[in-house]
């Protein structure tokens, strides 16, 4: 029996995909005989077959593995005997049954749906409580129902195996109204067990996943060190995970990226029409960096419950939103350079005119269960929320979708269904709000949609002129539990008279992008560290530190993993011309093992990562040490060695810690072959070398910092946390003899 993995790698074979071997770090030459390292090549071939899988997702509806309008095993259609009982009944998994069109007329005094194992239904079954959660004694009798859809759950631990027909009983008067018998020896869907997430980065793994419905994974036993800085459940096509898959929400339904896990037991959903017959991997992703944690591929010969709601977390119907934005256009868009600051440093809108409509993308820095809002002001000339057309753009939780909500303020309060702030739809209007796509990352949310330039809804809404300026509100604030706008704090909204020409085509006066990866609101970063007058130093691999850490020391932002250089994560090291440096490289020597293979080098880059740049690039790049050329000038690097990583205790506590030295206390030292060697760098420092050069990883960007390139015979005097002073060594003796002199001068003088 061959493992999923096993299976997967056959298929490959049998489809004459490249094994992985073929993928691995080596040099490829191109066509022209310029050379390109293979992370280049490697990323352009991932990019189309990745857009190929892409493409499958988005027409999954059409193309779909799935049965069209899955509902589980048919059993059959009820027979009808009296109150127009009607519907079609299947077997959902081995203790649920499903009803679709369900009809009944609500007359008779005490009907139930009733089961049992009798020949024929008979006093001797027992009720399926329907709705499964009711008050009082017992369950409701069943009312009208027309076209009903109905799901129900066998009660006390009985089977479908269990029971024989499933009937609607009149209890009182003993009379069945309709009934449908289960087949012998129906082999009803069952979830399907999957092996664990291949453990690849950030001490991820877990115990078997379960597929529990054509939407939902049980994922038990689950660990994860929460150190990725943009890791998410993901989802998609292909032979592997790759650049083009789908983000799914967490265990609460949340799109904030992924926190720690200590073998937690969680059970995530699909969002919107996707299932598991539209993809082939679960992973765990890290979207900034393209780098996958872990994955488990999905097998092709699934029979699985449908996914109607039974399960512990409840399905949604939504469409998925192709997550776009401005500056990565649609094919049927053009970019627009659009941009307007409505609140600054916290959100910002751009748009332009398509057609008819009016394209418009809310990029705000608010946390996950606020909203933004944006529209016509109530008056031109100023900036009145009373009379306000504004559009409501957020991430609704429950429903695990963004939404763009259409909205008209006729007073400054709480919508009670005729006036306040209130929906269009619960006044008697439209939402002419279509979303286009939602997206949050690092604290960024971004949710592009459309509405028309007139709508014809007079009463609620207002036209976005072209022909001139128009005054515009915005605001921040929390949802309430109804989804719905609660009052914002006085900051969160437009104060001074912010006007938009929405026919412009060249109007961006943007100058925060907003999603920097500094979190103005992060903890106090760490003191930064300094190596000087070492010429021996040892490097490893260990965790970035979180808010506190490489992200905030740098302005780069990080993908989980950094040098430690002595044991320091990236500190500032000051060297001399001249001097000789030898640097020992723990950073791994496997090629096959892309997320241990970590070559240390020298470089003028502030980001690294010479292996996966193109010939153009590297021949831009002045790299100082670690990086040689073989006869056909194809670059490798020379400083690897064996695999060491400072890996985290239990989870990243860097947030909670306030000290780097209290942090390392946290972290523990694992080495792949301690008996393995290490690598070594050997620097001599040239005379003409800038003033700043950096230490970087040869196959990834961002993970190292500076290099301080000082004068011969300097020497430094560090002065805590506030940096270092130069002074010269030749300097020090004179600077002695001056003082003594001085000395001896005052002395004299006091004598005569």
């Amino acid at each position: 029996m061959l493992t999923i993995e096993e299976e997967q790698q056959h298929q490959q074979q049998q489809l004459g995909r490249p094994s992985e071997k073929f993928c691995q770090w080596r040099p490829q030459p191109q066509n022209n005989g310029r050379i390109i390292g293979t992370f280049a090549w490697k990323a352009a071939r991932d990019l189309v077959l990745a857009g190929l899988a892409v493409a499958l997702l988005l027409v999954a509806n059409v193309e779909s593995r799935a049965p069209d309008h899955y509902y589980g095993r048919e059993i059959g259609h009820f027979a009808t005997f009296g109150h127009n009982v009607e519907g079609r009944v299947f077997a959902v998994d081995e203790s649920t049954l499903y009803v679709k069109g369900f009809y009944y007329d609500g007359s008779a005094p005490d009907a139930f749906f009733w089961v049992g194992n009798s020949p024929r239904p008979s006093p001797e079954g027992y009720i399926i409580p329907y709705p499964e959660e009711y008050t009082g004694r017992e369950p409701p009798s069943l009312g009208k129902h027309e076209n009903s859809d109905i799901i129900l759950k066998l009660p006390m631990g009985k089977r479908i195996r269990d029971i024989r027909w499933l009937s609607v009983w009149c209890r009182r008067f003993t009379v069945d109204f309709g009934e449908v018998f289960i087949p012998p020896g129906l082999d009803v869907p069952k979830p399907r067990v999957l092996p664990e997430f291949k453990r690849l980065a950030h001490g991820l793994r877990s115990s078997n996943i379960s597929i529990l419905d054509a939407k939902t994974f049980y994922i038990p036993n689950l660990h994860y060190d929460g150190a990725g800085p943009d890791a998410y459940f993901w989802v998609g096509n292909g032979s592997e995970p790759n650049i083009m898959g789908i983000k799914v929400p967490n265990e609460v339904g949340s799109l904030e990226p992924l926190r720690g896990y200590q073998g937690e037991d969680i059970e995530i959903q699909l969002p919107g029409n996707l299932t598991v017959y539209d993809i082939d991997w679960l992973a765990v992703w890290c979207v900034e960096y393209r780098h996958n944690f872990g994955h488990v591929y999905i097998p092709k010969d699934l029979d699985i419950p449908p996914a109607l709601g039974q399960t512990k977390i409840a399905t949604t119907s939504s469409t998925i939103p192709t997550v776009t934005s401005f500056g990565h256009p649609t094919a049927t868009s053009k970019p627009s350079v659009n941009c307007k600051e409505l609140l600054l440093g916290r959100l910002n809108v751009m748009w332009q005119i398509v057609g008819e409509y009016v394209e418009l993308e809310l990029i705000g820095r608010i946390d996950e269960d606020q909203y933004m809002a944006f529209g016509i002001s109530g008056r031109n000339g100023q900036p009145q929320m009373v009379g306000s057309d504004v559009i409501v753009a957020f991430y609704d939780r429950k429903l695990r979708k963004f939404r763009a909500e259409d909205y008209y303020l006729s007073a400054l309060s709480q919508c009670d269904g005729k006036h306040g702030a209130c929906p269009d739809e619960r006044i008697g209007g439209r939402n002419d709000a279509e979303l286009i796509s939602g997206d949050r990352r690092q604290g960024v949310t971004k949710i592009k949609y459309r509405r028309l330039l007139h709508t014809n809804e007079a009463a609620s809404d207002q036209p976005y002129p072209t022909d001139r300026q128009i005054s515009v509100v915005a605001a921040i604030g929390p949802l309430n539990s109804l989804s719905e706008v609660n009052a914002h704090n006085f900051r969160d909204v437009t104060v001074q008279d912010i006007q938009i020409n929405f026919s412009s085509t060249n109007d961006h006066t943007c100058t925060d992008a907003l999603d920097s990866v500094i979190d103005p609101k992060g903890p106090k970063i760490w003191t930064k560290r300094i190596i000087s007058r070492e010429s021996l130093i040892k490097a490893r691999i260990g965790p970035t530190g979180g808010k506190r850490g490489y992200t905030p020391m740098t302005g780069h932002p990080s993908w989980g993993i950094a040098w430690y250089l002595n044991d320091m994560l990236i500190p500032e090291v000051y060297v001399e011309r001249g001097k000789t440096y030898t640097f020992i490289v723990e950073g791994g020597d496997d090629q096959t093992q892309p997320a241990k293979f970590h070559p240390f080098y020298i470089t003028d880059s502030p980001e690294g990562g010479f292996g996966q740049n193109t010939a153009t690039q590297q021949e831009r790049e002045t790299v100082f040490a670690g990086v040689a050329y073989d006869k056909d000038r194809n670059p490798y690097p020379t400083a690897v060695g064996h695999y060491c990583e400072w890996k985290h205790k239990t989870v990243d506590k860097s947030e909670q810690i306030e000290t780097f030295e209290e942090f390392m206390t946290t972290l523990k030292l694992e080495c792949d072959n301690p008996d393995g060697q290490p690598g070594y760098l050997n620097w001599t420092v040239p005379f003409d070398a800038p003033d700043m050069v950096y230490y970087q990883c040869y196959t990834h960007r961002n993970l190292g910092w500076k290099i301080h390139v000082v004068n011969e015979g300097m020497s430094l005097e560090i002065n805590g946390s506030h940096g270092v002073s130069l002074v010269s060594s030749f300097s020090i003796p004179l600077l002695a003899l001056t003082v003594c002199t001085s000395l001896l001068m005052m002395r004299r003088r006091l004598l005569f």
